[in-house]
């Protein structure tokens, strides 16, 4: 195999590890031990992810049930806002001839 691809596989595996291990509904937030802002943050980046395999997965959720409520929901539609929103901005505009 060519040193590329290995590097490539050993990230892809990493990186797929880094995502799962922090999906929201996982169990790792009670309601004494809520998720927050930042948490809300990184749930809206990861909300595609977590929709793929919450179809396998009926356990993993797109947003965590166990949340902080207003804050929470502020870094979760910051997320997704920011995330969705700005691939807009990397187009290419046309230039009207």
């Amino acid at each position: 195999m060519n040193k590329k691809y290995i590097v490539l596989l050993l990230l892809i595996i990493i990186t797929s590890m880094l995502i799962t291990g922090c999906m929201p509904g996982n169990g790792e937030y009670t309601n004494s031990d809520p998720a927050g802002f930042l948490s809300g943050i990184w749930h809206g980046w990861i909300a595609p992810f977590s929709l793929i395999i919450s179809i396998f997965n009926p356990q993993i959720r797109i947003y965590e049930p166990a949340n902080t409520g207003w804050w929470y929901d502020f870094g979760f539609y910051i997320a997704i806002i920011s995330g969705f929103g700005g691939l807009s901005l990397t187009r290419k505009k046309s230039k009207d001839k």
